[in-house]
């Protein structure tokens, strides 16, 4: 997965142990070989992203795609992609929902914040190595700004 050229980071917000695996796991299945830095905690995550101080510069010019959970131990996961979508240097990062809330309110406000894809993590086993192989092959196709 590229960006005009550059190469993309995926950064996984995911505290659960078992998941963070499975989707790593699934997303090099697809042929995704982009390197991932994982998180188990939003504020380390958000100090990755938009630096210690939270003004986004240090990303400036990186080119990330954010796989979030929303329930951390830490934060909510909609205080993060409201970070995120709400800075001028992060607001066009794509942010790939990932949780097992399908709650349709929340599904939608993660949309209205900015949210580029919504997956309801299955609870079973294949279903969700299924879902996230899915992830794989369209992160190998999508375009990042």
């Amino acid at each position: 997965m590229k960006a005009t050229g550059q190469e993309v980071t995926i950064v996984m917000i995911e505290d659960d142990e078992g998941h963070a695996r499975l989707i790593e796991k699934n997303v090099r299945r697809a042929g995704v070989h982009n390197e991932i830095v994982p998180f188990t905690l939003g504020k380390s995550a958000l100090d990755y992203i938009l630096g210690p101080s939270r003004d986004g510069v240090v990303s400036k010019d990186r080119y990330l795609l954010v796989l979030l959970d929303l329930n951390l131990p830490d934060m909510s996961g909609i205080d993060i992609l409201e970070q995120i979508k709400a800075n001028e240097h992060t607001r066009r990062l794509p942010v790939v929902v990932l949780t097992t809330t399908d709650d349709e309110r929340e599904i939608q406000k993660c949309y209205d914040l900015g949210a580029n894809v919504y997956i309801t993590k299955p609870v079973d086993y294949d279903g969700f190595a299924t879902a996230i192989r899915n992830l794989g092959l369209f992160f190998s196709v999508i375009q990042i700004p």
